[in-house]
């Protein structure tokens, strides 16, 4: 090899120096090199966006840690049969590199995934009002990475722990002879197992997706992350709503924007009979024609119920999101209260005391009357 008659010739110079050293001093050396290499090219794509790219940016920023694993772990390799070690401690140092390969190998996977779906995720626009389509891939693709990285991180942790033969018997044994404990080990991983496969099914059907206006356990709210095991729900308050995935397959939900982001919005008033409606009908479409919160597409204004002393109207009146639509409700509610305050108070809700007459009132009342008939 190539590295061994470099060794070779450097031992001829330095001839009191051991081969071992004369390795290790040389790996040393090609490392720092390897990693200031790696520096400079992460600076010049820094300094030259326009070249080189924002996703070649993300590759040598992702790829930093993994390549320098890597290159160390080739070192080590490299100088391991040339350490004056037992044959017994040179072995087990073969193994865990072995086992250290394979880690090397599982998290290329996981920089792989998480590369490719990080450039799909920047071709996505989630910050236009129509984003359905958008949203919809953006929760499939991050809810199934995740469910990824578990499967990856299982199969390198299974792969790595079987590379030393003591721990691959002893595995062996275990699911051979302890039908019980396997049983017993499902039952606690109940939860996650339930919860990872929750989030497949989300991902595939997609009940809720990210940016989703949602009203969960009486809070309303908006999709904020969906994890492998666990969805936040940021509130309109500011406040986290913590929830597992399950929770979303097995209790029901409102989903405002399953099909379309727009909403419609509801002003519930109570006024007299005798409010004039088709005046008040007009004036919301006046303020709502005049409002930039307004998507022109529904406003409408019905009576809804009637008691004894007042009618319950509804105003429906639609925008392009719900947080639009909430501040177009309170416009409207706002305008409608100051325009029958200021031009048809009597139409604001009211009490009508009558007094009946007593009963000689009345006896004396018909008296009158049959005497007046009489008289005719």
């Amino acid at each position: 090899m190539n590295f061994s008659r470099w060794i070779s010739a450097i031992h001829g110079v330095v001839p009191w120096a051991p081969a071992w050293l004369i390795a290790a001093g040389v790996l040393a050396g090609v490392l720092i090199l390897a990693f200031a290499m790696q520096d400079i090219l992460m600076r010049v794509a820094a300094r030259h966006v326009a070249r080189a790219g924002v996703f070649l940016q993300m590759i040598f920023r992702r790829t930093r840690g993994v390549v320098r694993f890597g290159l160390v772990l080739l070192a080590v390799s490299a100088l391991t049969p040339l350490l004056p070690l037992p044959a017994t401690t040179i072995s087990g140092m073969q193994s865990c590199l072995v086992a250290a390969f394979v880690v090397l190998i599982g998290w290329i996977a996981l920089v792989a995934a998480h590369v490719a779906t990080d450039s799909y995720l920047g071709r996505l626009k989630l910050d236009v009002s129509d984003n359905l389509l958008a949203r919809k891939a953006a929760t499939q693709v991050r809810v199934l990475r995740r469910a990824l990285d578990t499967v990856i991180l299982l199969l390198t942790a299974g792969f790595a722990l079987m590379t030393f033969e003591s721990v691959r018997q002893f595995g062996i044994s275990i699911f051979a002879s302890a039908g019980a404990a396997g049983i017993v080990l499902g039952l606690a991983a109940t939860p996650v197992l339930s919860n990872l496969i929750a989030g497949v099914q989300i991902a595939i059907t997609q009940p809720i997706r990210l940016e989703d206006a949602v009203v969960v356990e009486g809070e309303w709210g908006w999709v904020e992350e969906l994890t492998a095991t666990y969805v936040v729900v940021r509130l309109w308050d500011r406040r986290r709503l913590i929830l597992p995935l399950s929770y979303f397959l097995q209790k029901p939900f409102q989903n405002w924007t399953r099909t379309s982001a727009s909403v419609i919005g509801t002003v519930m008033l109570h006024l007299d009979h005798t409010a004039p409606i088709a005046r008040i009908r007009a004036k919301l479409e006046e303020i709502v024609r005049g409002s930039k919160l307004w998507d022109k597409d529904v406003v409408n204004l019905q009576v809804t119920d009637t008691t004894e002393r007042t009618i319950e109207v509804r105003a429906l009146v639609s925008a392009a999101n719900s947080p639009s639509a909430w501040d177009l409700r309170c416009e409207v509610r706002e305008k409608l209260l100051a325009f029958i305050q200021a031009e048809l108070p009597f139409a604001l809700p009211r009490r009508r005391n009558e007094t009946l007459p007593s009963q000689p009132e009345l006896v004396r009342d018909a008296l009158t009357q049959r005497r007046g008939a009489h008289a005719v």
